[in-house]
C-alpha cells in the first residue's frame, strides 16, 4: 500500500470519527444540563432502525483508521522518518500526542468495547439511561477509565487535526498557525467536554430528572 493511500485513508477515516465525537458530545451534554432531553434523545436513538448500520460504519471507520495508522507508523519507522517528532522538541505535549497515536488508538478501541457493554448491550431501561451512567461513573476505577479516554481523545485530536490537513494537502505555511490553533481548541473542547460530563455525573451534579406526567 502506497504512502499516499495510507495518508489519505487515515485522514478520511479520522475526520469521520471526529464528526461522530462532536455529535456524541452534543448528545451527552444534556445528561447534565437537560436530563429529560437526554432521556428522550437516548430512547429515540436506540429505537432508530438505522442505528445498527451507523454503528457498523463507525466500527469499520475506527478499525480502518487504526489499521492504516499503525501501518503508517511502521512505514515511517522503517524509513527512519523522525522529522515530525524532532520539530516538536520544544512542544512536549505535541510530541507526546504524536508518540501516543498508536497506543492511544488501541486504548480507545478497548474503551469503546467496555462503554458499549455498559450502555448498549444490554441497553438500560427506558428513562434510566442517566441513572445507569451515573452508577458506572461512581465507581472510581470506571471514572478513571472514562477520564483517561477523554485525555486520549484530546491527545489524538491534538496531533490528528494537523496531520489530517497535511495528509489531504490542505496545510501550508500561510494557514498552518490557524489550523494548529483550531486543532488545539477542538482537542481541548472535546476532551474537557467528555471529562466534565463524567465528573459531573459521578458527583451527582446534574440537574434532577423531573418525573413524568
Amino acid at each position: 500500500m502506497g504512502a499516499t493511500t495510507l495518508r489519505l485513508g487515515t485522514a478520511g477515516a479520522g475526520l469521520l470519527l471526529v464528526l461522530f465525537l462532536l455529535v456524541h458530545l452534543a448528545g451527552v451534554l444534556p445528561a447534565v444540563l437537560a436530563p429529560e432531553r437526554f432521556e428522550a434523545y437516548a430512547a429515540g436513538l436506540h429505537r432508530a432502525a438505522w442505528l445498527p448500520l451507523v454503528e457498523l460504519a463507525l466500527l469499520a471507520a475506527a478499525l480502518l483508521h487504526l489499521g492504516l495508522g499503525l501501518a503508517k507508523v511502521i512505514a515511517n519507522r522503517r524509513a527512519g522518518n523522525s522529522a515530525s517528532l524532532s520539530s516538536r522538541r520544544g512542544q512536549p505535549l505535541a510530541a507526546l500526542a504524536a508518540r501516543s497515536q498508536a497506543i492511544g488508538g488501541v486504548g480507545l478501541l478497548l474503551f469503546l468495547a467496555v462503554h458499549l457493554g455498559q450502555l448498549r448491550w444490554p441497553r438500560p431501561p427506558q428513562g434510566a439511561e442517566r441513572a445507569v451512567l451515573e452508577a458506572v461513573l461512581r465507581q472510581p476505577a470506571m471514572l478513571a477509565l472514562y477520564l483517561a479516554a477523554a485525555a486520549a481523545v484530546g491527545l489524538h485530536l491534538l496531533h490528528g487535526s494537523e496531520a489530517a490537513h497535511r495528509s489531504l494537502g490542505l496545510l501550508d505555511a500561510g494557514n498552518g498557525p490557524r489550523i494548529r490553533l483550531a486543532g488545539r481548541l477542538l482537542a481541548l473542547v472535546v476532551a474537557i467536554g467528555f471529562a466534565a460530563v463524567s465528573v459531573a455525573l459521578a458527583l451527582g451534579l446534574g440537574l434532577p430528572l423531573q418525573p413524568g406526567p
